[in-house]
């Protein structure tokens, strides 16, 4: 009995293991020689792209509901090393066990996390990284009518106009009306979006560049731009320039970065920790240890490489799946093939704007682009639940499309 054990819970984690299972399948093997463990600190797969929305505790799926139908083992675990000479894992389970975990493959999918600020007041602020944390902005956001009516009791900071910050500001000001409006205090909401760069959205590039400063312009949010913060506290924001913003509510979008795994495991990292791998997901110079998701660096198509995205891990995790299955059994591997990169942006009731390519060309805007936002939330990214002939049927698609 070979083993492939997965670390991580996340889009790549979830379909390695079932890529594992379907190539092992494929290649006539029901389980008697491989035996596929996934080990997370979570019970749920996080619809991570879905946290910026209300009631964020929704947005998971039982790992169980997927893993267990076609026979994977799980461990409710946190890993706290990873020993690639000796081909172990050390984690520690929920009631305080600690566990040895063997391997023959490794595939390591433990996706990113946002690098949080070391400013004064650094612990006022809140983030929608995680579950936990999405949920604790969502209770809060909840709580504000409770609070004093000070100036800035329906004002919400967001920090960093990338892809997470301008989703979450562009649906904030129409969650703290709903919340604001039963006690007559809508025309008291403010939305106020800071960020270094000189302007919105800086690593979308040019090409949405207009829809996107149309949507904050119609939806009335205020920009800070060129600047960061120099401090919080639960009363106020203070920016780099030393305006003061009376706020309730920040939350920090600003920086994202491999798991701190990835250090655990030899060979080249680039600038967010991730472990370079060639097409099939090996990481590169290491034996027996793939990568796949926000953990992992490879070729994408015409030359770029993969980013840190949804659109990347579900396809990176079915190919690191099939090729551990693939080597362990001798059976061929295959090489990572993405769908041509495009990028939908949700930007709250001002619609969403869906670009394609590298370059990132305006396709849709309005009405069109936010029912693709909305498919891709709420239908496309979901795994099969409960049938193993729909979830192995889903793994064995390449492509999100």
């Amino acid at each position: 009995m070979k083993d492939i054990l997965v670390i991580g819970g996340g889009f790549a984690g979830v379909w390695s293991a079932a890529g594992a299972v379907r190539a092992a399948r494929a290649a006539g093997h029901g389980g008697e020689e491989l035996r596929v463990t996934l080990v997370s600190g979570g019970d749920d797969l996080v619809i991570r792209p879905r946290l910026y929305e209300d009631d964020p505790e929704t947005m998971r799926v039982p790992l169980d509901r997927v893993l267990g139908p076609i026979g994977v083992r799980r461990h409710t675990a946190t890993v706290t090393g990873i020993d690639t000479e000796a081909r172990t894992v050390r984690a520690v389970g929920r009631e305080g066990v600690e566990l040895t975990i063997s391997y023959d493959k490794l595939v390591l999918a433990a996706g990113s996390r946002l690098v949080r600020p070391v400013f004064p007041g650094a612990e006022d602020v809140f983030d929608i990284d995680t579950l936990s944390a999405a949920a604790a902005l969502d209770h809060h956001l909840r709580r504000l009518p409770r609070r004093e009516p000070t100036g800035g009791r329906y004002t919400a900071v967001v920090v960093g106009a990338g892809f997470t910050g301008l989703e979450i500001a562009t649906v904030m000001g129409e969650r703290l009306r709903a919340i604001a409006e039963a006690g007559g205090a809508a025309e008291d909401v403010r939305v106020v979006l800071v960020d270094r760069a000189d302007v919105l959205g800086p690593e979308l590039g040019p090409g949405p560049r207009a829809q996107i400063d149309s949507a904050v312009d119609e939806l009335k949010i205020e920009r800070r731009l060129g600047l960061t913060v120099a401090s919080a506290s639960p009363e106020q924001v203070v920016l780099s320039d030393g305006e003061i913003i009376p706020t309730a509510t920040v939350i920090w979008t600003a920086g994202m970065a491999a798991s701190p795994l990835t250090a655990q495991i030899p060979g080249e990292h680039d600038r967010l920790g991730r472990l370079n791998v060639d097409a099939h997901m090996r990481v590169i110079g290491v034996p027996d240890v793939y990568a796949a998701g926000d953990t992992a660096v490879g070729p994408a198509e015409e030359g770029h490489r993969t980013i840190q995205s949804c659109q990347h891990a579900q396809p990176m995790g079915k190919c690191a799946g099939h090729n551990v299955a693939a080597e362990l059994l001798g059976t061929a591997p295959l090489a990572f093939v993405s769908d041509p990169y495009s990028n939908a942006l949700d930007l709250g009731t001002a619609g969403a704007v869906l670009t394609t390519g590298w370059e990132r060309t305006v396709v849709a805007t309005g009405a069109e682009a936010k029912t693709m936002k909305q498919n891709i939330n709420t239908m496309w990214i979901y795994p099969a639940v409960d049938d193993p002939e729909q979830i192995l049927a889903q793994a064995g698609r390449l492509l999100n499309s």
